[in-house]
């Protein structure tokens, strides 16, 4: 779907009512493409929301070693630049 500014002013149950049905929305201004809308929750091919575990990005610092102690990760982040000098 495309919609113009206008229609987002306008329109806007419609905008939704195609983010709904899964649809990218198209945002227009003066005729020019400024923006896509995709939907926030995305949907499998059965139509069941898809989990946030089955993410790529999920788990990807799962193997770091340095983040297990919080306290001293964060002591080190917070250093001064002065060590490094």
């Amino acid at each position: 779907m495309k919609a113009s500014v206008l229609d987002l002013r306008r329109r806007m149950p419609e905008v939704l009512k195609a983010l709904d049905r899964n649809e990218r929305v198209t945002i227009l201004y003066r005729g020019r493409e400024r923006a896509i809308l995709v939907p926030a929750v995305a949907k499998g091919s059965d139509g069941a929301p898809v989990k946030v575990c089955h993410h790529h990005a999920f788990g990807m610092w799962a193997d770091r070693n340095d983040l297990d102690d919080v306290t001293t990760h964060i002591r080190t982040m917070r250093q001064g630049r002065h060590h490094a000098l």
